[in-house]
């Protein structure tokens, strides 16, 4: 960055940095509603960012209870539904397997309950091979011709969020050597620990 934009245009002294004002309940809440509008969130994020604009300390972390309580009961702010469509983009949009959505739910302060229902629901009735399919289609990845290939599939598919298990059903299908496999299952399985 060079030193005219940092300082200031024709200034030889830095612009100081004007601290944010505190917010009030009022306040934090007009703050929340446009956040929310910009992008959906869930209630652990919406609470980091309101947990910024507030002073720190019981008083703070009321008005921030406050504010969240206010946006559940006028349903700006609901986990449940915050999930259900984050899964259903994911899978249908991505084509990211159930694993990959169940770990950025989770990241993202989701529930474990929540997570587990809605993953569950959202993939009860979809064929993982088929999905698994679809991604490779979509990222356009190719059959494997080596080794090395092969481990970069299978890197991207676990990464995708596909069990093992189906991952070494399409490399079989499309007749990668045994002796590939048999090396890259312990990939696999240090992937799967991660």
């Amino acid at each position: 960055m060079d030193e005219t934009r940092e300082q200031g245009v024709g200034s030889n002294k830095p612009r100081p940095v004007k601290p944010k004002a505190f917010l009030n309940e009022s306040g934090l809440y007009e703050y929340a509603v446009k956040a929310l509008g910009r992008l959906m969130r869930t209630e652990a994020e919406l609470r980091r960012l309101m947990h910024q604009r507030v002073e720190t300390g019981p008083r703070g972390d009321e008005v921030v209870n406050r504010v969240l309580a206010r946006l559940k009961e006028h349903g700006y702010l609901n986990d449940q539904s915050y999930a259900e469509t984050f899964a259903r983009l994911r899978q249908e949009n991505e084509k990211f397997g159930r694993r990959r959505v169940r770990q950025a739910l989770s990241q993202k302060g989701v529930s474990q309950k929540i997570v587990q229902q809605v993953v569950d629901e959202s993939y009860a009735k979809t064929n993982e091979e088929a999905l698994a399919r679809q991604y490779l289609e979509r990222k356009r990845i190719r059959k494997p011709a080596n080794e090395k290939e092969t481990a970069r599939v299978m890197r991207r598919l676990v990464t995708a969020g596909f069990s093992t298990g189906v991952i070494y059903k399409i490399l079989r299908q499309w007749d990668v050597p045994e002796e590939e496999l048999t090396v890259l299952e312990n990939l696999g399985d240090e992937t799967h620990e991660e």
